[in-house]
């Protein structure tokens, strides 16, 4: 954990005690850094997996505009465009109607169908057999590819995730078609 991390969040969680803080700051800020009792090599966290939601994708010259439109999908778990083009995004994920994350950001297409992540600021932990809505508002003068052949239900490993039509929606996307084309998680 960087220094800054630790001052803004586990220093003032209350979980150390004023000896063990003491000691991590020096850890981060003294040249001669005194030995701890945790272990101080990065961990390496677990790696990201991706449940993709549509089976095949598709660009057609009528669809997908954003004009400020939401895009939404609902869902629970178990246990670009023709050329290269600049969007803004704001995203948001909501548990039961309650904004849990949200994030406004600017990213580059490069015109291909690839996908790619466009996520929060830090993981948000989500819980099981509980329905979020995940929405981007999207805004770019390109059209863009779009997922087609969605399916209901992924198993993604151990973890299984449904999908239903989100009510947020405005600009057409549902279960059988549209944006957000995966979501990417830990498990």
């Amino acid at each position: 954990m960087a220094g800054e991390d630790f001052a803004g969040r586990a220093a003032q969680s209350g979980v150390l005690t004023l000896a063990e803080t003491n000691a991590i700051f020096l850890w981060h800020a003294a040249a001669n850094k005194p030995a701890l009792l945790f272990g101080t090599e990065p961990r390496r966290g677990l790696a990201p997996q991706r449940c993709r939601r549509f089976q095949s994708c598709a660009y057609r010259s009528n669809q997908w505009r954003y004009r400020g439109r939401c895009d939404s999908i609902q869902f629970v778990f178990d246990g670009s465009s023709c050329g290269s083009a600049e969007y803004g995004a704001e995203i948001e994920l909501k548990r039961q109607g309650v904004s849990v994350a949200q994030r406004v950001i600017e990213y580059f297409s490069d015109g291909s169908s690839s996908t790619f992540a466009v996520s929060f600021d830090y993981p948000v932990q989500i819980e099981p057999d509980t329905f979020y809505t995940a929405s981007a508002v999207l805004d770019g003068n390109e059209l863009s590819y779009f997922g087609q052949e969605g399916v209901t239900e992924v198993q993604c490993g151990k973890v299984t995730f449904q999908f239903q039509c989100s009510s947020d929606s405005t600009n057409g996307t549902g279960v059988q078609g549209g944006q957000i084309p995966e979501l990417v998680f830990y498990a």
